[in-house]
């Protein structure tokens, strides 16, 4: 692999820090993501115990000790019950906008690896293509050996940044199946706790 990557040229060292600088922000997303994850369903049990066992304030404090987009809405709508059920589902959706950003956060940038590998793959082997004309044009030789040293060299960027942008899309797709469980899993959270809610302030 280190022989290939160093007949690949000079375009071989961008695309590796594309995903050095990749590869960082999967990690960042993993362990966020990793830290979102909650028992929604053991979670709603607990707030509603706490809630019907010991008033709003100790189910809030449940919510601000505990990490995930699902705790974050429910203290939102906690925060607002007093002002009512319009107030309190406004909270809550404006809550589960903000955590859908920060689940969403640097996606962006594993995007553009996956974007500009590959492009730097392409431009390596146009470059190495156009100096291997150029050693053809010098040599005044179109023998095989001297054609196919210059695109083995040339077609090397283009498979490194391929592999590159393989390797990251990998991970971005999980990333958003990730993603979209959490937000499914926020979306039915919000309505149990919104039902049980309103039924609270009907008693």
């Amino acid at each position: 692999m280190v022989y290939y990557f160093l007949e690949g040229g000079a375009f071989m060292w961008p695309i590796l820090l594309t995903l050095v600088f990749g590869l960082g922000f999967v990690l960042e997303r993993a362990y966020s993501l990793m830290m979102s994850g909650v028992n929604s369903d053991s979670f709603f049990k607990s707030i509603t115990t706490s809630i019907n066992e010991n008033g709003t304030e100790a189910a809030k404090e449940i919510c601000l000790k505990t990490d995930g987009p699902v705790a974050a809405i429910f203290h939102a709508g906690l925060s607002k019950l007093d002002r009512g059920h319009d107030e309190t589902e406004k909270a809550i959706q404006n809550a589960g906008g903000i955590e859908m950003a920060f689940l969403e956060k640097n996606m962006i940038w594993l995007n553009a690896v996956i974007t500009i590998s590959p492009m730097l793959g392409f431009t390596g082997t146009v470059v190495g293509m156009i100096a291997a004309f150029d050693a053809i044009k010098a040599a005044n030789d179109i023998s095989p050996a001297v054609v196919a040293g210059g695109i083995s060299q040339a077609l090397l960027t283009t498979a490194f940044g391929l592999i590159v942008a393989m390797i990251i899309q990998t991970f971005q797709n999980v990333f958003v199946a990730r993603i979209d469980k959490l937000v499914l899993d926020m979306e039915e959270q919000s309505i149990k706790i919104l039902d049980f809610l309103h039924d609270l302030n009907q008693k």
